[in-house]
């Protein structure tokens, strides 16, 4: 955190600045178990205050109830919620050590006469904006996006390289063994304050809008299908697959690699454990977890022959309990 001093964090951030020196400089925000005299770290989980007290950092941001612990070794900042606070202390050494990326369209990039890109946007290096399109305010494409026809990107949002919006759905009708192409005739929509991991896809809707809601973040290598209903605020981490028409409600999480199938419904907060494959509805909110356990494989497979087995062993069980009600 190159030209920061613990003082000014603490002046543009908050938080009690206890135990050390307003002038100490912070050269760069590190884990716990490397950081060194000239770096802020951060404890926001109890279980790791052994770390804490080895710890060599110049200063440590911790909750209230860590306060002790944290001055036992040195210089913290106490603060209601550490790791937020890490977190926009990543934002304030960001702000001060990035370059500044101008707004504008990148001289490799391709824009259509007819989209629309806010003056304030940025369009990174290679990127196409196809006809239609529109991209909001303050807005952000890294190089290689590509945006297609009539799709909406609200403002702020930050979509990394590789995403494609708005590429067909997957959707075809058999007709005597072959396919008949669906022609996707909807968008995407997306609203504000959203980000887009690396190399994720968002399929166009078939006949109604993809719409992706304000703030939602997705990570890297995701697939979103055709018709997917996204609400506020979800976040989705990599290798997750929405199928076609499911809907996730607002503030819904799902962990990496699971796949959420088709025309399913997620109510609000909805958190799906990762690896999970959904395969029903979920109308009430909570913690969903659905895989089968990692094992020695000649056990596993054994567990998994009889799985196969409980549909009749219920059956059998149910007759056995008619049998005895009888006698």
């Amino acid at each position: 955190m190159s030209g920061l001093l613990l003082g000014h964090i603490v002046d543009v951030l908050g938080g009690s600045l206890e135990g050390g020196a307003r002038d100490t400089a912070i050269a760069r925000i590190a884990p716990l178990e490397v950081a060194g005299p000239g770096d802020l770290s951060f404890l926001s989980n109890p279980r790791y205050q052994q770390q804490l007290a080895a710890s060599r950092a110049a200063c440590v941001i911790v909750a209230p109830a860590l306060r002790e612990a944290a001055l036992a070794r040195g210089a913290c900042i106490v603060a209601d919620n550490p790791y937020v606070y890490f977190a926009r202390a990543t934002q304030l050494w960001r702000q001060r050590n990035a370059p500044a990326r101008p707004a504008g369209v990148h001289p490799s990039a391709v824009v259509d006469l007819t989209a629309q890109v806010h003056p304030t946007a940025t369009i990174g290096p290679l990127c196409v904006v196809e006809r239609g399109a529109h991209v909001g305010a303050g807005t952000v494409l890294k190089s290689r996006v590509t945006v297609g026809e009539d799709c909406h990107i609200g403002a702020r949002c930050i979509v990394h390289s590789g995403v494609v919006i708005g590429a067909d759905g997957f959707g075809f009708a058999p007709e005597n063994g072959q396919w008949v192409k669906i022609e996707q005739l909807g968008a995407v929509r997306i609203g504000d304050d959203v980000e887009i991991g690396a190399n994720t896809c968002i399929d166009r809707g078939a006949l109604q809008d993809t719409v992706i809601e304000d703030g939602v973040k997705l990570d890297n290598l995701i697939q979103v299908g055709h018709n997917v209903h996204i609400g506020k605020h979800a976040a989705m981490a990599g290798c997750v697959g929405i199928a076609g028409s499911a809907t996730i409600g607002a503030h819904c999480t799902v962990g990496g690699g699971a796949i959420v199938l088709g025309h399913l419904e997620l109510a609000d907060n909805v958190h799906i454990s990762a690896a999970t494959v959904v395969t029903r509805s979920l109308t009430q909110p909570g913690q969903y977890t659905g895989m089968f356990p990692i094992d020695d494989n000649a056990r596993w497979e054994k567990n998994a022959a009889t799985l196969k087995q409980l549909h009749s062993l219920r059956e059998r069980i149910k007759a056995l309990e008619q049998a005895l009600k009888a006698a």
